[in-house]
């Protein structure tokens, strides 16, 4: 493990689950189920190194473009391991939060959202935000609408109220972003948020993401010269 500087925040594109239950010969609907059940692992590693905002891109705005039979499932599959894993997130501090829209959700898997942000609404631990029916220029685009609706006057926009009209308004921006399954896309993934942001690519699908591939990741983010587009003198 690294004994660099951890990041605040990271943010994961939890990617490969359908790829590692191809490989396997199962249907997609097991990768996904094999990629929530490692959450808990990575994030109780995650807080072990000190990090203390974890963000996961489990449903992207575009996903609702999949064949009906895998959404269904996806969202079934959120439902239980809300049902499932509230408490014991709870019981170990973590406080929950949901970015993204719910109103494309059934009123059933809205109301488990919310009774679970509250439950957890003044956990001290590690913050998990939920990226679910999340698209960053989504996030983008209602920042605007809710500026215009509240009047905003024109030159009073900077960037620090900008960001207070995200879904993201009292989450830290992430220092490193962490995409699995090899691939190298962003994905309209915090959009915004990402402007500065480390970015690692890991071989290694969702699933199979443990803790050699955490600390790999952690590594790589200590390595690196963080400048914010200043130059340091020797």
């Amino acid at each position: 493990m690294s004994c660099g500087p951890v990041p605040r925040h990271i943010a994961v594109i939890m990617d490969g689950n359908g790829r590692w239950a191809a490989a396997r010969r199962m249907p997609r609907s097991e990768g996904h189920r094999a990629g929530y059940e490692n959450i808990r692992r990575v994030i109780e590693q995650f807080s072990r190194t000190g990090v203390r905002y974890v963000t996961l891109f489990a449903f992207s705005t575009e996903n609702w473009d999949r064949p009906s039979e895998e959404v269904s499932g996806l969202l079934g599959l959120l439902q239980e391991v809300i049902r499932l894993e509230t408490e014991a997130l709870h019981k170990n501090g973590v406080r929950i939060r949901h970015i993204g829209r719910l109103d494309r959700l059934s009123r059933e898997l809205q109301d488990q959202i919310h009774e679970s942000v509250e439950k957890t609404r003044y956990n001290k631990g590690l913050t998990l935000c939920v990226a679910f029916d999340y698209g960053g220029r989504t996030d983008i685009v209602q920042a605007a609408r809710r500026m215009a609706l509240d009047g905003v006057p024109a030159d009073q926009i900077d960037e620090k109220l900008f960001s207070c009209y995200l879904f993201t308004a009292d989450i830290p921006d992430p220092d490193l972003i962490i995409r699995t399954g090899g691939e190298f896309r962003i994905s309209n993934f915090l959009l915004w948020q990402s402007a500065y942001a480390e970015f690692h690519s890991s071989p290694v699908n969702w699933p199979d993401f443990g803790e050699k591939e955490v600390n790999a990741a952690l590594e790589e983010y200590a390595s690196r010269d963080r400048r914010f587009g200043r130059v340091h003198e020797a």
